[in-house]
């Protein structure tokens, strides 16, 4: 069992596209979790005066040296009363490394210092119409958008990994009825399923009970698929002389399905849980950005894109479209990973 641990591991490592996407989904969980030090803001510190501010532009080299600078940005007014932004060349403001700034606090740690600053407002990626760095408030918002998939395929393969095995194992009237149910969740289109039970709680609820009703109307959705491929692994694996050995021995069901039975599935279950993952990030961006999801102040990869529903907005400040892209990375990394996992978990690979 440890060589085959230890080849799977190798040959992930081998495989680029796996690698590399394992990289980009650590160092975005890296980054979420360490948040308030990667971000020189708070998700929700404005500046009015600077709404729309466009991203601003670094300069690597200050004579010979690298010293990494900008200038501040001033605006004016055109014919048309919108803001034209400029950069004010009288002073170079310097960015510094491990700079003091707003209190923070990470799990039991509390601390001033951030990645980076400036002694002038720095955004790297643009900012939204209320003046908010929205590199801030991605690097915030991936805490929602990445910790709701990891929640959510928890309570799903919970549920879809135990129903599953009990159906396929037990079999008869309880497995029709298990699978009927199956069937009737399966059919109904996802999305508009979930846009459906999300109507049914209040609008004014907290975003924190957003998130968990989002957990739990997604798990509720999800659990179907991963318990019919679940109950037809038990169906054979109910068979195999292993499992007849230990009835013989007076296991108990349980016993039997939870030490023999689900184990087995093993292979399976993460290969479909790293492909199952990008579906939450998906739905709960598509809820935030709709309005029923997330809600101000708190920040999601999904609500920041609400402001991208306007094509005027996207057309002077294409900016906005910067969490599209975050979103596009971690399910593009999450597939690339789920796949290249199927195929080392084939044996008809080896």
């Amino acid at each position: 069992m440890i060589l085959k641990c230890d080849t799977k591991i190798k040959r992930l490592i081998k495989n680029r596209p796996a690698f590399f996407s394992l990289l980009i989904i650590s160092i975005l969980y890296i980054l979420s979790i360490f948040a308030p030090f990667v971000s020189p803001y708070d998700f929700d510190e404005e500046d009015r005066s600077l709404s729309y501010a466009p991203p601003t532009k670094i300069y690597l080299f200050d004579g010979f040296k690298i010293k990494p600078y900008f200038y501040k940005l001033n605006y004016r007014f055109d014919e048309f009363n919108r803001k034209i932004y400029y950069e004010d060349k009288s002073k170079k403001y310097f960015i510094k490394f491990f700079k003091r700034a707003n209190p923070y606090r990470i799990l039991f740690f509390k601390s001033d210092i951030h990645l980076f600053g400036a002694d002038e407002k720095i955004y790297l990626l643009g900012a939204d119409y209320r003046g908010r760095d929205i590199f801030s408030r991605i690097i915030y918002g991936s805490r929602v958008s990445l910790s709701i998939g990891l929640i959510g395929i928890f309570f799903t393969f919970f549920i879809g990994v135990f129903i599953g095995a009990i159906s396929g194992y037990f079999g008869g009237f309880l497995d029709n009825l298990i699978m009927r149910l199956c069937e009737i969740i399966m059919v109904i289109p996802s999305f508009y399923l979930l846009l459906s039970l999300r109507s049914i709680f209040s609008y004014s609820l907290t975003s924190i009970q957003i998130y968990f009703i989002i957990v739990i109307i997604m798990s509720l959705i999800n659990w179907a698929p991963i318990a019919r491929v679940i109950r037809g692994m038990a169906l054979s694996l109910k068979e195999k002389e292993f499992v007849l050995a230990s009835k013989a021995l007076g296991s108990s069901d349980i016993k039997i399905i939870l030490n023999h039975i689900i184990p087995h599935t093993y292979p399976y279950l993460i290969t479909s849980l790293t492909l199952s993952i990008p579906s939450y990030i998906l739905g709960e961006s598509a809820l935030s950005m709709l309005g029923l999801g997330i809600q101000e102040p708190y920040v999601s990869w999904g609500n920041l894109l609400s402001e991208a529903m306007s094509i005027m907005q996207i057309k002077f400040h294409p900016w906005i479209l910067f969490p599209g892209f975050f979103i596009f990375l971690a399910v593009f990394a999450f597939n690339v990973l789920g796949q290249s996992l199927r195929d080392i978990f084939d044996p008809k690979t080896y």
